[in-house]
């Protein structure tokens, strides 16, 4: 887990290749056995591959026109009513279909939608309700791209990582590697 955590980067740039039912079969599983807090499952999700929609998604805020040329998008949808922490659920299942694309030989990006503005009047969220039709109840959180690598991206490098932000038994006490 530690080398795909190490090799996985976020792709914005995609083949023309389809990506195989039997693998978007797997990620969709993937969301669904995501954990979330007290087994409630608040999330949903909306699997796109019509290319006509994945444009109109790549509209949902600035720095997402890459979506258009992926050949999947999976909104991710999450119920307030259910969790109080559907946020943080749902981020949960988000990480878990970037994972499982990775290690499906597949690349994706998160689009975050949350908090995001379509234009200045309109929010990402709204947009996107409006172009799926996704009922009021339910809050967008973000969009996953995926698509086969047209890419490559230099792996991360572990003696990069800022130790500096892990503390041991109490804040400011140095944790030593």
């Amino acid at each position: 887990m530690l080398d795909l955590l190490k090799r996985r980067r976020s792709i914005r740039k995609y083949t023309t290749k389809e990506i195989e039912k039997e693998k978007v079969l797997k990620l969709v599983q993937g969301a669904l056995l995501s954990p979330s807090s007290r087994n409630l499952r608040p999330w949903e999700f909306v699997v796109v591959e019509d290319k006509a929609t994945l444009e109109k998604l790549s509209f949902s805020k600035p720095g997402g026109g890459f979506l258009k040329n992926a050949q999947l998008g999976i909104v991710i949808l999450g119920n307030p009513d259910i969790s109080d922490v559907w946020i943080e659920d749902t981020s949960i299942a988000s990480t878990i279909i970037h994972l499982l694309s990775y290690d499906l030989g597949l690349g994706s990006c998160w689009i975050q939608i949350r908090e995001r503005n379509h234009n200045e009047s309109t929010s990402g969220e709204e947009y996107i309700r409006q172009v799926l039709g996704v009922p009021e109840n339910l809050k967008v959180l973000s969009i996953l791209s995926i698509g086969y690598p047209d890419e490559t991206k230099p792996t991360n490098n572990e003696e990069a990582l800022n130790y500096e932000k892990v503390h041991l038994n109490t804040y400011g006490s140095k944790f030593v590697r």
